[in-house]
This record gives structure tokens, C-alpha cells and sequence, in this order.
């Protein structure tokens, strides 16, 4: 599934935007207080100061361009438009409430033609951006141990745990879906599965980040990822190395199989 091809500018653009929206959450963040009132406010001025951010400054460098973000309200006519902008302002919420945790994103991708095209997720906790206007280097695997899979650290699907053992892979909790999918291409873990269900600001700007770096992206079920579609539900991802994508998917499909209703990811 290759990137559909995107004027340079406009991965430039993903990358500046995801950088400057994290260094307004990292201020944001410094500024909190430790209540837990606190910690809520802290939630949703993140979430809504990086929405207006993002779409002000899309509003300014692309006016004809559509934008589909989280925070934003529904806007119809992003369907079938050529250039579509979906944006999670603060991907990991929950994380960024906890001062100490540094496992939460901001994600800024571009499909045209309903295809991904370009892709930005920066880590701003960590200090860190990855982008396609320059593509991670995907590093060696690490062979000595099992494979790794990271879940979610609150609600992990079983399906995963049960591929997970089936596959004998070593299960890595963490926060957003951003940074489980920066945390594949940095090799820190193998694969990650989400067979729970996402939207596809979740997905859209790492998926586009995992295949600018070589990595395998599909479904759980080993299926093409649909985008901008009318009902931005995505089922399920999967981003993991090219080797374990067959036996990851075989795995997670036997393990949905034996769930209660089970067939459907």
C-alpha cells in the first residue's frame, strides 16, 4: 500500500504543524497544576487548543483543503474532496493528564484522492517527530528475544492477548496509538495489532509514518485501510515488520474466531 504522491511542501507542512502543536501541549502541560480538577481542565485545553491550532493554521496554508479532526465538528463536504487533512490534535489524552507519562501525540496526515499521501506524528513529551518528508530508518531487528507486540496500557483487546500468546510475543502496554505505532518504527517492539477499534485520526498520520518507513500496514485481517470515508470508524490496524504481517494476521484472526460472537475484528 504505497503513499500516494504529495508535493514536498505539504509533507513539510505535517511536520512543522505536528512539531508546533506539541510545543503548545508541552507549554500547556508545564503550566498545570496536580488536582485532579486540575488535570481535567489540563485534558481538554489540550485537546481544544490544539484542534484551533491546527485548523486555523490548515485554514491559512491550504484554504481549499478539507480538514477532519477529532475535536472538530462534522463537515460534509470532506467527502470525495481531493485533499482531505486528518488531524488528531492529542492523540493519548488520558496520558498527557499525567504529568509523568510521555507516551501521548499529535498526529497531522494528508489523504488525496481518498489515499494516504503524507504523515506527521511528533512525541512532544520525548522530543521527538517522525515524518514522511524525511522516512525513518526502520533498524535491525532484534532476534534474540521473542517478538514484541504492544497493547493498550487501559484497554487491551483480547484477541491481541490471545494472538499475543499463541505467536509467543512479549506484550508491551502503552498509550496512545501514535506512539504504539512510533514505538514499531523506532524497533523498539515488533507489531501492533488493534483489533478494538479506532477512528481514523488515530491511524491515518502513523499509518502513513509506518509505510513511508517500509513497515507492513493493513487491517487485522491482513485487508487494504479505506480513508476518508463517510463513517471515519476504522475497524482495526495492524503496523508490524514485513516478516510477522502473515503470521500476525493468522494469529489474531484464530483468536477473534474464538472470542463470543467471535468472526468480526
Amino acid at each position: 500500500m504505497p503513499l500516494r504522491p504529495a508535493p514536498t511542501d505539504d509533507h513539510a507542512l505535517a511536520r512543522d504543524l505536528a512539531v508546533r502543536a506539541g510545543e503548545l501541549l508541552v507549554a500547556l502541560r508545564s503550566k498545570a497544576g496536580s488536582s485532579a480538577g486540575e488535570r481535567w481542565t489540563l485534558r481538554d485545553d489540550g485537546d481544544m487548543g490544539s484542534h484551533h491550532f491546527l485548523v486555523d493554521e490548515l485554514r491559512v496554508a491550504r484554504p481549499e483543503d478539507r480538514v477532519l479532526s477529532e475535536e472538530g465538528a462534522e463537515d460534509l463536504r470532506r467527502i470525495g474532496a481531493g485533499r482531505v487533512w486528518i488531524v488528531d490534535p492529542l492523540d493519548g489524552t488520558r496520558e498527557f493528564g499525567e504529568i509523568d507519562r510521555t507516551d501521548w501525540a499529535v498526529h497531522v496526515a494528508l489523504v488525496i484522492d481518498d489515499h494516504l499521501a503524507v504523515g506527521a506524528v511528533s512525541l512532544p513529551a520525548q522530543g521527538l517527530v517522525f515524518s514522511t518528508l524525511e522516512p525513518p530508518v526502520l533498524p535491525p531487528r532484534d532476534t534474540s528475544g521473542p517478538p514484541r507486540m504492544v497493547v493498550s496500557r487501559s484497554r487491551p483487546h483480547p484477541a491481541t492477548i490471545l494472538a499475543a500468546e499463541t505467536l509467543g510475543a512479549d506484550l508491551v502496554p502503552m498509550g496512545s496509538a501514535g506512539a504504539k505505532a512510533m514505538a514499531v518504527v523506532r524497533g523498539d517492539v515488533d507489531a501492533y495489532a488493534h483489533a478494538g477499534g479506532q477512528y481514523e485520526w488515530d491511524s491515518a498520520a502513523p499509518a502513513a509514518v509506518a509505510i513511508a518507513a517500509g513497515l507492513h500496514v493493513s487491517g487485522v485481517d491482513g485487508t487494504e485501510l479505506e480513508w476518508n470515508k463517510a463513517d471515519p470508524w476504522q475497524p482495526h490496524l495492524l503496523i508490524c515488520r514485513e516478516e510477522l504481517a502473515a503470521p500476525v494476521v493468522a494469529a489474531v484472526q484464530a483468536a477473534i474466531r474464538r472470542q463470543p460472537g467471535g468472526g468480526r475484528a
